[in-house]
């Protein structure tokens, strides 16, 4: 059986530094032996006493901290035998942040959009990038996105309203942010950023996308700019952080 009781110190302090729940620590770091073979698949983890001991934190820490694995698929528990590995991270579908204009675009086939609300003549608070100026007002939508039963991404869309009674109604429900304003006819859009950062969870946040507070999170904030120098749409969204996954290509 592989223990993976390295660095058992460091592993400890590292915990104690940290102001984010243990548990959720020690769900992040399992979950990375588990990606990185350490505890391979089909294989044994170590006990929960051996687990405590390493960790230095209660049994029932480690309790819930495997609960978490066991709640994603990741673990399997049994009585009188044992935790087993039976599947790894990267064996989960993958949330594919795109950097390219194109990828940008797409949705995937099995992700549901959910409108949570949405409401006219709102500005946004906060602009991203300063790449263009602000309209007058804009059609405010927050977007939650499903997958397989599940919440993976939360939105709030700002689109210029002048710009969002192109779009027809449906498409507030199936299409990306930028693909909205990308398909207005006669709409140029001739800047767009994106910005990543890693943050956790608010307790709206978590709450809304059925997640424990302060679990990582992609947040990720994207600007577009009409050939006017308008800023048409302002996304500031925020991913499940344990399925984020960026592929950049550096050369051609």
């Amino acid at each position: 059986m592989t223990t993976g009781h390295s660095r058992p110190a460091r592993a400890q302090n590292d915990l104690e530094r940290s102001a984010v729940p243990r548990y959720l620590q020690l769900a992040s770091l399992f979950r990375r032996r588990i990606e990185t073979g350490t505890w391979p698949l089909h294989g044994q983890i170590p006990t929960v006493d051996e687990l405590s001991a390493e960790c230095g934190v209660a049994r029932a820490t480690i309790r819930q901290a495997l609960g978490l694995l066991e709640s994603e698929g990741l673990i399997s528990r049994y009585r009188a035998k044992g935790t087993f590995v039976d599947k790894r991270p990267q064996d989960l579908l993958w949330l594919e942040v795109k950097t390219d204009w194109e990828g940008l675009l797409t949705r995937r086939d099995d992700v549901r959009i959910e409108i949570l609300s949405d409401h006219g003549g709102e500005k946004p608070s906060l602009i991203p990038h300063p790449i263009g100026e602000l309209t007058e007002s804009y059609r405010h939508l927050r977007r939650r996105h499903w997958r397989e039963d599940a919440p993976i991404l939360l939105a709030d869309v700002f689109i210029d309203e002048e710009i969002a009674s192109e779009i027809e109604e449906r498409n507030f429900s199936e299409l990306t942010a930028l693909r909205l304003v990308a398909n207005v006819k006669g709409l140029e859009i001739k800047d767009a950023r994106q910005t990543l950062t890693i943050g956790a969870a608010d307790i709206e946040t978590a709450e809304l996308m059925k997640l424990p507070l302060n679990a990582p999170i992609a947040h990720v904030q994207r600007s577009a700019v009409d050939s006017k120098g308008r800023i048409v749409l302002i996304s500031n969204a925020s991913y499940r952080g344990d399925i984020v996954r960026v592929d950049t290509q550096l050369r051609s």
